[in-house]
């Protein structure tokens, strides 16, 4: 019996490196109220409807994936808020806990956490990551072509129901370098984690640069000249490395300049069915029809899926330093905004 059968036995997903896969992000939408310069692109060509997978279908899927093993599923966009009915999807996510599931998450920009911060925590939402770039409004109207005040209020609401939160910051070089400092005491403040994120080349406009990256060395040496740092055991499949600064965690994701490829468990699909086993995989699979025959013959479709998926999982890449040696070009397959990174 070789390594794939084997698998294929006790319903776990794994690579040809041995990395289980245990998380699963899903994109609602491509869609989203933000500009950011390192996702969106200036002119961007939405999904149709139409062509997005429905949540019953969604809903089939993820119950297939907990049989699979998956035992956290993160909901992403473009901003997921945007898409009419994700609250009453994250309710019915709560039924397959009972099969294994442990998590339910969403990442948002936190526009409109103010109207949806209660409604997501009655329907069993787990815990929140929220994007925000900076603390000074004018640097984050450049940023995001949004307003400033409309992300904290939705910060607050999100606390006041009490989420667990996670606060991301995409950090560029030449933009928003200035706001580590201010950031960490912001968020000590707040009792926020917070967590930098080095500049990946997913940017919808193709304009990345490995000049615009800020390191997780460059930032280590901004935090060490103000606060005392240590570093913080146990990063596992996780993809911050954590640190201790001045009694608060602060995290760094640092795909670029010290990836976490190593022990990566996450798998990928967006709002119309693309499947992806890597953030930068220069593939993926499209299971719209797939998904949407578990609906109709759950015992047969199941089958089928599974070799197909497990099939491509097991080609996973070793990671992106691997991906990016075999081509000349930067990376990039699907931008940020399409996917959730």
């Amino acid at each position: 019996m070789n390594s794939m059968t084997q698998l294929a036995a006790i319903g776990v997903f794994q690579d040809q490196f041995g990395r289980e896969k245990r998380k699963l992000r899903i994109s609602v939408t491509d869609r989203c109220n933000f500009k950011c310069v390192y996702c969106m692109p200036e002119h961007p060509e939405w999904m149709k409807k139409h062509d997005l997978l429905s949540f019953e279908a969604l809903y089939h899927f993820c119950e297939f994936m907990v049989r699979q093993g998956i035992e956290q599923i993160r909901i992403t966009g473009g901003e997921p808020l945007m898409r009419q009915g994700v609250v009453h999807f994250i309710e019915q996510l709560q039924s397959l806990k009972k099969m294994g599931l442990k998590r339910v998450s969403m990442t948002t920009n936190g526009h409109y956490l103010k109207q949806y911060a209660d409604a997501l925590k009655q329907a069993g939402l787990d815990d929140l990551n929220i994007s925000l770039d900076s603390l000074d409004a004018d640097q984050f109207q450049r940023l995001t072509k949004k307003q400033f005040h409309t992300v904290l209020e939705g910060i607050q609401a999100a606390q006041d129901v009490g989420f667990n939160i996670k606060i991301n910051t995409v950090l560029m070089k030449g933009m928003n370098e200035d706001q580590i400092i201010p950031l960490v005491q912001w968020a000590k403040q707040q009792k926020l984690e917070l967590r930098f994120i080095e500049f990946m080349p997913l940017d919808g406009d193709q304009n990345w640069s490995q000049a615009d990256v800020i390191t997780e060395q460059e930032i280590l040496s901004q935090l060490s000249s103000q606060f005392t740092v240590q570093v913080l055991e146990g990063q596992g499949a996780n993809p911050a490395r954590s640190y201790r600064v001045d009694g608060s965690v602060v995290g760094v994701i640092s795909t670029i300049s010290n990836s976490f490829c190593g022990e990566c468990d996450r798998l990928r699909l967006n709002a119309q069915g693309e499947f992806y086993n890597c953030l930068f995989a220069k593939q993926g699979l499209k299971l719209k029809p797939d998904i949407q025959q578990l609906a109709q013959d759950y015992q047969h479709a199941s089958v089928h899926l599974k070799s197909k998926l497990m099939t491509y999982i097991w080609h996973k890449e070793q990671g992106f330093q691997t991906i990016q040696q075999q081509v000349l070009q930067p990376i990039r397959k699907i931008s940020m905004h399409m996917i959730g990174g």
